[in-house]
């Protein structure tokens, strides 16, 4: 079986590719190609797209605007505006593999409940240089993460999930365990009791925990860690109809960390790791969750609920003491977490949380060179009282007072972060809320190829 993507072709294949090349912004064009762009508008404008044709009917070549400097991201959008056939990109090999990667994330489709209609596919010669069996294995973890956050919560509940990660485990010949209903009471996980024990018993809440290369103790220990709430109706504090309508996607989290944990696993990376997932359904009924309540934590900490819709957090507490325990060099936990994040920062651009300054510098630096973009928000200490009370030990609304939502939750889930090494959190969208060539609305994985990124370069560099 090929290693590389179906729409990504070896260069020795024999065929006779179209080639695309990049313009820039006012930039002369000669010959025939020029009269067609200047015919048809095209002035090298980041974001157009001409095709320009051959005497026969067929396709010339390919023109991509540039703008001021080329992005290879805006290659994206290519396999649903170019006619089926083979392409080539004629740039330089390290702009040629970065927009062949682009290429492919493009290509991505969620066709479960949807026939498409048959069509000669757009595919694209591998560049020279390129890593394509690795670029194959990055989009299929960004494909495999969009698809679990595009499947409605009816087909992607807390055992899809478990049976997702029992996979990616087996594959990987890592060990899994999982911690399912009642059973979370008996082994001290609370708080993913009490956020899911309202869902019907064949939507029970579990905690899954993958573990690789445990007995390596002479490798650095990564944890990752996700939130996975296969629904959120927002439990006694509902939601309105307008704020549930997407909330299949609120396991984006645990859809992020499973889909990294196999990266990581299928790159043979020099790691141990751990990967904690808490499953969970906060749904409505009588044995749910209540405001007032105080629950119990895996940590020992008391926690007053002051609105059961800041569920997340509550079993994210859970999971990342669970990583604690394995005493981490560095741990990274992704959740669609808050809207004040989106509030703040738009849905592309995912805050980013950490303490420490060197891991800070790494994933940002990541994240501009696979162009995967993360903004570093502040763990501000003088809003740490927004999650004071009277008769717990902590909050999980904050005051309102303190206003930065984002913030005081990343607050939050700072009291339950692994005290050895470095931690970082990232407060994902995990969503595409308009469609646009390249970018289907619906699931989208953020931050991933960046965590990715920099845990290469830290450990196979």
């Amino acid at each position: 079986m090929s290693l590389l993507h179906p729409l990504l072709v070896s260069a020795d294949t024999g065929e006779t590719a179209v080639p695309i090349r990049v313009a820039a912004s006012g930039q002369a064009l000669e010959g025939a190609a020029g009269r067609w762009a200047a015919l048809n508008g095209f002035e090298g404008k980041a974001g157009q797209v001409l095709v320009v044709p051959d005497a026969e009917g067929g396709v010339d070549q390919v023109l991509v605007g540039a703008g001021a400097a080329f992005d290879p991201m805006s290659v994206r959008g290519l396999s649903t505006r170019l006619p089926g056939g083979l392409y080539r990109l004629d740039l330089d090999e390290e702009a040629a593999g970065q927009a062949a990667l682009a290429f492919l994330l493009g290509t991505y489709v969620f066709d479960r409940y949807k026939a498409r209609p048959e069509t000669t596919p757009v595919r694209l010669v591998a560049p020279a240089g390129m890593d394509g069996a690795e670029a194959s294995r990055i989009v299929a973890a960004c494909a495999l993460a969009r698809e679990m956050v595009d499947t409605p919560a009816a087909d992607m509940g807390p055992l899809q999930i478990e049976t997702i990660a029992r996979e990616i485990a087996e594959s990987a010949g890592a060990a899994i365990t999982v911690t399912t209903g009642d059973a979370l009471l008996d082994e001290n996980y609370p708080a993913v009791h009490a956020v899911g024990r309202a869902a019907a018993p064949h939507r029970a809440p579990r905690l899954i925990e993958i573990g690789w290369k445990l007995d390596r103790t002479d490798l650095p220990l990564v944890a990752l860690v996700g939130k996975g709430v296969v629904f959120d109706t927002g439990g006694l504090d509902l939601k309105p109809a307008a704020g549930m309508r997407n909330m299949k996607k609120d396991m984006g989290g645990s859809a992020h960390a499973l889909a990294l944990a196999r990266l990581v696993m299928q790159a043979d990376l020099p790691v141990r790791l751990v990967v904690v997932v808490a499953a969970v359904e906060n749904a409505v009924s009588g044995d749910a969750f209540r405001p007032g309540d105080i629950l119990n934590s895996r940590k020992g900490l008391t926690i007053e609920i002051g609105n059961t819709d800041a569920e997340g957090r509550l079993i994210l507490a859970d999971a990342l003491t669970r990583a604690g325990e394995h005493e981490p060099y560095l741990t990274l936990d992704f959740a669609t977490l808050t809207g004040a994040a989106r509030i703040a920062l738009g849905p592309d651009l995912p805050p980013l949380y950490t303490d420490d300054e060197a891991l800070a510098a790494d994933l940002l630096a990541a994240a501009v060179a696979v162009r995967d973009p993360l903004w570093r928000m502040p763990l501000w200490p003088g809003y740490r009282a927004a999650l004071d009370t009277e008769i717990a030990d902590m909050k999980n609304d904050s005051s309102a007072w303190a206003q930065a939502g984002s913030v005081t939750a990343a607050l939050f889930l700072q009291k339950f972060a692994p005290t050895t090494g470095v931690w970082a959190h990232m407060d994902i969208f995990a969503w595409n809320p308009r469609a646009r060539p390249g970018f289907p609305e619906g699931g989208e994985a953020q931050a991933l190829r960046a965590c990715y990124a920099m845990l290469k370069g830290r450990y196979a560099g």
